[in-house]
Parts: C-alpha cells; structure tokens; sequence
C-alpha cells in the first residue's frame, strides 16, 4: 500500500495548499480519505477521480468535504458513481448534497463498523470532536493503515491503531495552546498516540498555517522516535 497526501491543512489552507485529502493506493483499490478545499485537483493530477473506489469522510467539516462539490460535476460528466462512507450528521449541508446527488452512493457508518472496500478491509475508529466523526483502519495484505480524522483524547485510539505500519494523526495544536476541551490533539500527543500504539510510522496531519511546523516536530520528538509531518506531495510506504 503506499499514501499519497494531498492536502494536509485545517482549518483552512495555506498560499497554494489544500486542507484534508489522503489517497490510498492498496492493490487496485485507490480509496479517498477526506476530500477538502483544493484536494480535487491534486487528486486529479494523479488520477482521473471517477476511477477511485470509494471515498471515506472522516467528520462533515467544510475544510474535510468542500471538494465533494465540485467533485459532482466531474462524476456526472463522467457517467460515474462513487461510494461515500462517513457518520450521521443531519446539520451537515454537505452531506444533504451528497446524499441527494445521483453520483454518490452514501453509506453511514460508525465506529465499530466494519466493511471492505474491492480487497481492503476498513473498520471504522472512535473520534471526539464538535461534531460526529471516526476514523479508520485499512488493512490488506497485512499491512495496516490508520487514520485518526479530528480528534482530542479518547482512551479507545490505542487499542483501534494499535500495531498499524503507518499512522495518520491529528496533531494540530501545539503544546501550550492544547486542553481538553479543544477539538484536535496536540502534536505531543499525537506522537504519544503513535508510540502508545506501536505505530511503525507516526505522521502528523491538520497542520494549521498559523503554527510553525518547526514547534510541532520538536515538540512531537519527545514522545516518539522518528514523527514526519504531512506535507502535500509525499507519498509513503505503508
């Protein structure tokens, strides 16, 4: 399996990025995960995107789902349909969008669901945010991916990506600007997820532009081995 990160921003993008939007390339599966502002276009320089499997919405946030619009009239001129997987959330306009749009299949899920995708096998993880959200879990051949989406502390995350090869977390905030009652964690505790969970690699997502990455990583360094942070353009092994 291999990662492509294409946008890696929130809650909103810098000059010339894009906010959350990850392709995963298993076998001949190539599964979305979020799909924000600006994604669409890296996702096409990649591949046309009426031939991905499926995407999976992590949380119904603008800076997660605003390239779903546009994404309507490339499927529909394409004579495509495409499954979407992501939690109820009845105040969401984009999901209404979605949900009504022929070129979409919608399939709710929540965390404890588990279902495949062509060859890859998903289970849907915990998340605590302001609004309904989860993350996933990949897994083929196996090799597994792990997903956070946004999300502060929840006693569930070690045990849902624990043994993963590769971790995808959100560590937004950095130390002296986290508590409890935040909605992203911090890049320190991202990098404690990551060790607790005996990630075999940790990288570190939802950057926003108003933080210096240089904090981040220092701050993520004290608490696991080797923390990349995401940025756009880089593709990974899994």
């Amino acid at each position: 399996m291999r990662l492509h990160i294409l946008g890696v921003n929130g809650p909103y993008p810098e000059s010339h990025g894009a906010t959350s939007g990850y392709l995963l390339e298993a076998g001949d599966d190539l599964i979305q995960f979020d799909m924000g502002c600006g994604v669409l276009s890296e996702l096409t320089a990649l591949t046309p995107p009426e031939l991905i499997s499926a995407i999976c919405v992590s949380h119904w946030h603008f800076d997660h789902t605003s390239d779903l619009l546009p994404m309507i009239y490339r499927l529909e001129a394409a004579g495509k349909q495409v499954p979407v997987y992501g939690p109820v959330d009845e105040h969401s306009a984009i999901r209404k969008i979605v949900d009504a749009a022929g070129c979409f299949d919608l399939h709710n899920v929540a965390a404890g669901d588990r279902f495949a995708i062509g060859k890859t096998a998903i289970t849907v993880c915990p998340a605590r945010h302001p609004v309904p959200a989860v993350g996933f879990r990949a897994e083929q051949e196996g090799r597994i991916f792990g997903f956070t989406g946004d999300t502060n502390t929840l006693e569930a995350l070690n045990g849902c990506y624990r043994g993963c090869h590769l971790l995808l977390a959100d560590g937004l905030f950095p130390e002296a600007d986290w508590t409890e009652e935040k909605p992203h964690l911090s890049a320190i505790l991202a990098a404690r997820l990551g060790q607790e969970a005996g990630a075999e690699k940790l990288v570190i997502t939802h950057l926003n532009p108003s933080y210096p990455s240089a904090l981040l990583l220092k701050e993520a360094r004290t608490a696991y081995h080797d923390p990349v942070l995401a940025a756009p353009g880089m593709t990974l092994a899994v």
